[in-house]
């Protein structure tokens, strides 16, 4: 199933009156910036060859630049799904593999398919991406759930190709005994953008929130061995900026699909 929204660039940004109450006034402002933020996993399933995508992503990039929700730390993770591309225009950054996560939620969720754009906010909930009040109080809420604790480290690699990563967990709380609390590490990109000149986007120049260029999983942590840690490496491609890399763990239940903890950071040089 492909979702197509009404909505326009111009609609979506005048909606942003609605999360203001979400956001810090003047008054609080030093406060909020001092506060301990909760990291939250925003995953957008969009595409390039979406007439009803660009909206979303637009808004997605804004939550993860101005960061507008208070107590959340919005990581945003852009998955652009490949059942668009034979619409006229093949996108870039889309995966089947994306497309494979996207229809693990479809059945989670019990959707009737998978469709475009969706939001999946921490695992746990699935929003139509352009509906910025629901998805900027699902963010909000998510943000006031007791999370584990998760860190990651980079250490000297052998190899200018690649980057090194030590991920450790602590605390699993929330965690089901019966479901398998899989850790993952993944790569996002920012700054991307294209210019299209078919399919139903022809003509739009795009832009991206942070888009995952690579995603895997690096193990399973066990609330009975705290803390988890373990390393992973990662192959850099010569077609990412590695000025705007980001890596990104979480815990996320196998089954139920809901993530217990995230952490980001910059990948340096």
């Amino acid at each position: 199933m492909k979702y197509n929204s009404a909505a326009t660039l111009s609609f979506i940004l005048s909606l942003f009156a609605f999360a203001k109450p979400l956001a810090s006034n003047s008054s609080t402002q030093s406060a909020a910036l001092t506060q301990t933020r909760t990291p939250v996993v925003v995953e957008l399933f969009t595409s390039e060859g979406c007439s009803s995508c660009p909206p979303a992503d637009e808004f997605l990039l804004r939550l993860e630049e101005r960061q507008f929700v208070d107590g959340a730390e919005v990581i945003a993770i852009e998955e652009h799904v490949d059942y668009w591309n034979h619409d006229g225009w093949t996108d870039p950054f889309s995966s089947f593999e994306w497309t494979l996560r996207q229809q693990d939620y479809a059945s989670t969720f019990k959707l009737p398919g998978a469709y475009t754009p969706q939001m999946v906010i921490d695992g746990r909930e699935q929003i139509i991406g352009s509906r910025i009040r629901e998805v900027s109080t699902a963010i909000l809420q998510n943000s006031r759930t007791q999370k584990c604790g998760v860190s990651i480290e980079q250490v000297p690699s052998p190899s200018n190709q690649a980057r090194q990563f030590n991920v450790s967990v602590t605390n699993l709380v929330g965690a089901n005994p019966k479901d398998s609390s899989e850790v993952w590490l993944a790569v996002t990109e920012s700054g991307l953008h294209s210019q299209v000149d078919r399919g139903e986007n022809a003509g739009k120049s795009l832009y991206h929130a942070s888009v995952v260029r690579w995603m895997h999983k690096i193990g399973v942590a066990n609330g009975k061995a705290s803390p988890f840690v373990a390393g992973a490496a990662v192959r850099l491609k010569p077609a990412w900026n590695i000025e705007n890399l980001r890596v990104v763990a979480f815990v996320q239940e196998r089954q139920s699909r809901r993530m217990l903890g995230a952490a980001s950071m910059r990948i340096s040089r």
